[in-house]
């Protein structure tokens, strides 16, 4: 194999919306999307979710055994039957705080290699807080490589509502990743964390499956409007976010009737996105959404209702916005393998491009 080659990569990525584990399977020379393979889902049972939710926030230490064999076995069983020259193993966040240069998702790399018997790239945020950068977000470099390979030429934005959103400006026309203006990313806010959070308390369910919830609801603009006060609106990029960075200010939907504080949490991230989009070089010429957001209808129309370009599913030029996260870790697994950048000034704010992550070997 030469530095040219393409491999077949797979990634794997547990949100923070803690849902599931995604698998995906990707051609790739670290530089061009050769072609996509096979993707898969895994949901946590209750069981495990609760494990794992018991542990947010928590920093390296004792006390998380029982939740690294959930990340470990769950990510493992998932990829079985796979032979990917190499895995892109994110593990799960718990705690980002990269004020203060520290970041921790939770899940042995090293550990992993030797479970899946293949070389495990993985910790792919550390190097670069310690740098001086955000640690997240990480996908655009991957995103870049999507716009071209779906022939975009004009800059768009894509949009991943995850449990935290980000958005990344791409202008697909630019040679490479590392011209002037090609990418610009940063977190935009709440997603599905909060939304996900209130239904459990307040219903018991995981999620607001087709916003059945939010659509008995009102949104209350004033509440959004208080929120948006948050420091993290005026700051520009880059900036990232903790799971849990509006805590505090989120405890005050409890005033507000059960279903509206759904529909309210259901609009916030539209409300989120708009206030950061000045931030971009030039207006996207259209949004495009991933992640699980984009199945929220109710949430899909407030981005449709708030947002000043037209919105579309990712799935609408050919990518999967289910898996897309997984693929961008197979991506970036090679990127790291061959010492590439996974991370810029205009994406983390690192003071440099640099490669994070490491690799271990069975």
């Amino acid at each position: 194999m030469t530095r040219s080659d393409p491999i077949w990569s797979a990634g794997l990525m547990s949100g923070t919306s803690l849902d599931g584990v995604d698998a995906a399977l990707v051609y790739t020379d670290g530089v061009r999307i050769h072609s996509f393979g096979e993707g898969r889902y895994r949901p946590y049972s209750a069981d495990e979710r609760k494990e794992l939710r018991a542990v947010l926030g928590h920093w390296p230490g004792r006390g998380l055994e029982s939740a690294e064999r959930v990340i470990l076995s769950t990510h493992h069983s998932l990829i079985a039957g796979w032979s990917p020259d190499i895995i892109g193993f994110h593990g799960q966040t718990l705690a980002h705080d990269p004020i203060n240069r520290r970041t921790h998702q939770l899940g042995d790399g090293a550990a992993f290699a030797k479970l899946c018997k293949a070389p495990v790239a993985w910790d792919f945020r550390t190097h670069d807080v310690s740098i001086g950068g955000q640690g997240a977000p990480l996908a655009p470099v991957f995103h870049f490589a999507c716009a071209q390979w779906a022939g975009l030429t004009d800059p768009v934005a894509f949009l991943n509502l995850g449990g935290v959103g980000n958005l990344t400006w791409i202008n697909p026309a630019v040679d490479h990743i590392l011209a002037d203006n090609a990418v610009l990313a940063f977190d935009t806010g709440p997603a599905n964390a909060p939304l996900n959070d209130a239904m459990m308390r307040l219903f018991g369910e995981a999620q607001d499956t087709d916003g059945r919830v939010a659509q008995k609801g009102q949104v209350d603009p004033a509440w959004i409007t208080q929120f948006l006060t948050h420091e993290f609106f005026t700051r520009r990029p880059p900036k990232s976010l903790d799971r849990d960075t509006f805590a505090n200010e989120l405890k005050s939907i409890d005033c507000l009737d059960d279903d509206d504080q759904i529909a309210t949490l259901s609009a916030l991230p539209a409300f989120c996105v708009a206030k950061n989009l000045s931030c971009c070089p030039c207006p996207p010429s259209k949004i495009f959404v991933t992640g699980g957001g984009r199945h929220n209808p109710v949430m899909m129309d407030a981005l449709a209702d708030t947002l000043p370009c037209p919105v579309a599913a990712i799935d609408t030029i050919g990518l999967d916005g289910d898996l897309l996260e997984a693929q961008a870790f197979a991506y970036l697994a090679v990127r790291v393998l061959k010492g590439l950048p996974t991370s810029l000034p205009t994406t983390t704010g690192v003071p440099h491009p640099a490669c994070g992550g490491r690799v271990s070997t069975p």
